[in-house]
């Protein structure tokens, strides 16, 4: 493992403990944000369930999120045999093209592990890059959204956006 993965690990893991504390912050900030970002969709008559169940999603959403950030996680999206053609795959698969964000993610980790990173410093190292690009794939999820909103869309918007506030 070289010190490029082991600083996007510690990204990740950072993100993990701090979507962890703010949990209950980002579920409120979604229930909060959904009536009016419904409102665009008035054509799909969205009742009290309707609007509970695109809840219900953009929560379950959070908790797949928190899981895949955490270290556990982590070893599944990079210690696999072909991780590199699941992850171009997955980055494939979503409504949003996340490909030039991760690039420039990993871009600037490349960049920050030269010279070799201190363990001391993987957290400042970290925290810097949540400051600088948020959680990954938040950036392409609201500007794919905000270029063509779709109700099907809306629950990943939504975490991604109450996960950025909260960052």
């Amino acid at each position: 493992m070289n010190d490029a993965t082991i600083l996007m690990r510690a990204y990740f893991e950072t993100l993990h403990g701090r979507l962890e504390a703010v949990r209950d912050l980002i579920a409120a900030d979604i229930e909060a944000m959904l009536p009016a970002a419904a409102e665009a969709f008035p054509q799909a008559g969205l009742d009290m369930e309707k609007l509970d169940a695109y809840k219900e999603a953009a929560l379950a959403f959070l908790e797949e999120r928190i899981e895949t950030y955490n270290p556990v996680g982590m070893q599944f999206l990079f210690d696999r045999p072909r991780s590199k053609e699941a992850f171009q795959m997955e980055l494939q698969l979503n409504w949003y093209d996340s490909t030039a964000e991760f690039t420039h993610l990993a871009a600037a980790v490349a960049d920050m592990a030269r010279p070799a990173v201190a363990d001391a410093d993987l957290v400042r190292l970290a925290d810097a890059l949540i400051a600088r690009f948020g959680a990954f794939p938040d950036r392409s999820i609201i500007a794919a959204y905000e270029a063509a909103p779709a109700l099907h869309k809306l629950p990943d918007y939504l975490l991604a956006r109450a996960v950025e506030r909260a960052l």
